[in-house]
């Protein structure tokens, strides 16, 4: 075996480099964050309009907002996905492959989606191609085919995943977690997509039906930015969509505001059987907070130090220390009308029970300790330093100003909120812990092994076992 020999010089060296202890550089001050101008227009047909301008990139982009996602009223769940989904199957007198074909040579990107408040139309691309670009995504709102073999085989290929997502304990998990935090007739209560009996009834009448109901411009924002003035974001607006008309009926849109805060009742531990299961998957909260609370930053703050990074509390136990998991977390879901808290993460089979132990843990610690001025600082600076880079390009700049558009709210108060984060102390974290995240009020639900992981959870005694079936 042959050795490599080190002249003494060299190993006085590393001995010395050994016995160093690194610390590392103290953080500048956070630059203050610029938030982008934006010109406002409206055209004649009630189609607001959004530019924010920044040339430093020959990019353009676009995103269209149009109110009527999934808690429309009256609408069957998973009609606004599928719908939204199906948009880009076929516009303009092209099919769907001919569509993709046509943005891909313009060096472009296109596609639309829906979420619980919105359907969402986007289009991104080089400036010198985005008026032709544009135009495909007027196609996609103005002249969408909804043809009757598409939709056969769009929602073949949603039945197919509704089957699959069977097998997937993460999103058995899931839906089992809403249909119990949200009682029967909130919208949050049945999955975004639906499920088999309502994927079921979605055909081509249905889809354009509903369409012609929700695409209306008197309800929607279309959001303009990067190297794009506001007279060119008026004349590809006007030129494109300026024969859009006001449907002469359209779907009804319940403000957030009547729909009444779901129940927070006494903890109990729902289990689904996964048999043979190598791991479990945890999901535990409550019904979360309005958006509009004035104790978003300390929640925001609070969070980041439980869940919200990966220098938090549970994935740094779970994960670094004891090695129960690839990752844990916790998360509020900020929608118009208020989402979950939760905490969630995939564990070993054989530490269920302890994994469960360390999350009640720590959401005791965090309402019954203050926290570490280290790591408080940590947690302030990873949500001010993090929101800076979320104004660079034009997509996120358009992404930024879409979830104003969403919750009503001014532009400038991500700055105010961004400030006041930067001042939530020790005792704003542990007051809003107490308030909102209480151990004797959360559902906890987990899927795996019952054999296994079922006598060591109620030995926990976190409250009333029950097993439902997916």
């Amino acid at each position: 075996m042959t050795r490599l020999l080190l002249p003494a010089a060299c190993l006085g060296l590393v001995g010395s480099l050994g016995a160093q202890v690194t610390t590392a550089p103290p953080l500048a001050t956070a630059p203050a964050l610029t938030l982008p101008a934006v010109d406002t227009a409206r055209l004649p047909n009630g189609l607001t309009i959004l530019t924010s301008r920044n040339d430093e990139v020959p990019l353009v982009s676009a995103q269209l907002l149009i109110e009527g996602g999934a808690r429309t009223a009256a609408t069957p769940p998973g009609l606004a996905t599928f719908t939204a989904g199906m948009l880009d199957e076929g516009a303009g007198g092209r099919s769907a492959l001919e569509l993709a074909e046509a943005v891909d040579f313009l060096g472009a990107s296109l596609g639309a989606g829906a979420g619980w408040d919105n359907i969402t139309i986007s289009v991104s691309g080089p400036k010198r191609t985005f008026g032709e670009a544009f135009a495909l995504m007027a196609d996609l709102v103005l002249r969408p085919t909804f043809a009757s073999a598409d939709v056969a085989r769009e929602r073949a290929a949603r039945q197919a995943a509704l089957l699959s997502a069977k097998d997937s304990p993460g999103q058995v998990a899931s839906r089992v977690f809403a249909r119990n935090i949200f009682p029967a007739g909130h919208p949050y209560h049945v999955d975004l997509n639906g499920d088999s009996a309502s994927t079921a009834a979605l055909d081509s009448a249905a889809v354009r039906t509903f369409w012609h109901r929700t695409a209306d411009p008197r309800r929607a924002v279309l959001i303009v930015t990067g190297d794009v003035t506001p007279a060119e974001a008026r004349q590809w607006a006007t030129t494109q969509l300026g024969a859009w008309t006001a449907p002469a009926e359209r779907t009804m849109i319940p403000p957030a505001a009547t729909i009444a805060a779901a129940p927070t009742p006494a903890t109990r531990v729902i289990l689904v059987d996964k048999p043979g299961a190598a791991q479990s998957v945890i999901m535990i909260g409550a019904p979360g907070v309005d958006r509009e609370s004035p104790d978003y930053p300390a929640l925001e703050v609070m969070n980041t130090i439980l869940g919200g990074s990966f220098s938090s509390r549970l994935n740094d136990i779970l994960r670094e220390q004891r090695g129960y998991s690839y990752g844990a977390g916790s998360g509020f879901s900020w929608r118009p009308v208020p989402g979950p808290f939760q905490a969630s993460s995939q564990v070993r089979t054989n530490v269920t029970d302890s994994s469960l132990a360390v999350f009640f843990e720590q959401f005791r610690r965090i309402r019954d300790e203050p926290v570490d001025p280290v790591e408080l600082e940590r947690a302030r600076n990873y949500l001010v330093l993090g929101a800076l880079g979320d104004y660079e390009t034009a997509r996120q700049v358009a992404g930024a100003i879409g979830t104003s558009v969403v919750f009503g709210i001014p532009l400038s108060r991500t700055a105010e909120e961004l400030v006041a984060m930067g001042k939530v102390t020790a005792a704003d974290v542990q007051r809003v812990a107490r308030r909102y995240l209480d151990p004797t009020r959360l559902t906890v639900v987990v899927v795996g092994d019952l054999a296994t992981i079922r006598p060591g959870i109620e030995k926990l005694g976190l409250g009333p076992v029950e097993v439902q079936e997916y």
